[in-house]
């Protein structure tokens, strides 16, 4: 850390000439570097129990500012001025009551790409692109042309609209029994100019469509009742909680969409379903329960090694 980091920044006085008993006034005028401001707004962050504080703080001065967080290594004294203190300022009291950096910026990066967010969706999570990889990795080893793909639970839009960046000539629907989600997620298929390759249905699991498609995936609720009462502040009171509990055990939505996706898929299609960290065998055996519906039924880690993905091919 640089040896002023933490420290109270120069004041630099500006004597002003007026005429008011004859003597001179003095003000005082507080210039703060990037440097010292990103320290300030660590330390409060710090105090207040924020894990994340220092990237925290420099995500949302990197926002305010306009730049690259490269910017801070390069010119740790640049002077910010006053109205970017002030929005700054801003977004550091709301960090400071747990409010999620994705939804004090409005956006958040997946894949290669930056979405649109806001409380209406869930904050797309790195763990979420492991659905994403899965899914390739199936199409590559089975060489659909043109597959049709249904995303369940789209939210943002971050699944479905991630596949059709990648698989060029896909058909891709994606449903939500949000209409405010479905207004987040059409939103940025336009800003991606992907508004063409992804058709968006509003209703509950499969009940807006019809016909059959090549894979199903989902990142649907999976929290249960108990569980979601020890989530952290910040996604329990800002996120959508219709999005994150399932019910009483968190695996309610499962044994609809397991049962249900079968009569959606095409034969050897496929089911991939994101997990929480503890749950692939509960869904494992949901899926082995009715003999005869799917095989080649695997789990798929994420990179901190937690089961995350559920697959199973219609038989």
């Amino acid at each position: 850390m640089h040896e002023n980091a933490g420290k109270c920044p120069d004041i630099f006085i500006i004597r002003c000439a007026r005429a008011r008993h004859g003597s001179l006034e003095e003000r005082k005028y507080i210039e703060m570097t990037i440097r010292d401001i990103i320290a300030q707004a660590t330390q409060k962050l710090e105090s207040a129990g924020i894990p994340s504080a220092r990237l925290d703080a420099e995500v949302l001065l990197a926002f305010c500012l306009d730049c690259d967080r490269m910017e801070f290594i390069k010119n740790p004294d640049r002077i910010v001025n006053e109205t970017q203190r002030a929005a700054f300022n801003q977004m550091i009291e709301r960090r400071l009551r747990f409010e999620p950096v994705a939804y004090i910026t409005g956006r958040k990066a997946f894949r290669t790409f930056v979405l649109d967010v806001n409380p209406d969706v869930l904050i797309p999570r790195p763990d979420t692109e492991v659905i994403v990889e899965e899914a390739l990795a199936v199409f590559q080893a089975e060489a659909f042309k043109q597959p049709r793909i249904l995303d369940i639970g789209t939210g943002s839009g971050a699944i479905a609209l991630a596949l059709a960046c990648e698989i060029p000539g896909a058909q891709i629907t994606a449903t939500d029994i949000s209409e405010a989600a479905l207004i987040a997620a059409k939103r940025n298929a336009c800003s991606l100019g992907l508004e063409n390759s992804v058709t968006f249905f509003q209703g509950d699991l499969f009940e807006p469509v019809h016909g059959e498609f090549d894979m199903i995936v989902s990142n649907p609720p999976y929290i249960g009742a108990k569980e979601y009462e020890t989530l952290d502040t910040g996604v329990k009171d800002f996120e959508p909680k219709l999005a994150l509990m399932a019910g009483q055990t968190g695996l309610e939505f499962y044994k609809k969409l397991i049962y249900q996706a079968h009569s959606h898929l095409t034969e050897n299609g496929w089911l991939l379903l994101e997990i929480g960290a503890k749950q692939s065998e509960s869904v494992r055996t949901i899926m082995t329960a009715n003999t005869g519906l799917y095989d080649h039924i695997d789990v798929r880690a994420d990179y901190a090694g937690l089961s995350r993905v559920v697959k199973g091919r219609r038989k």
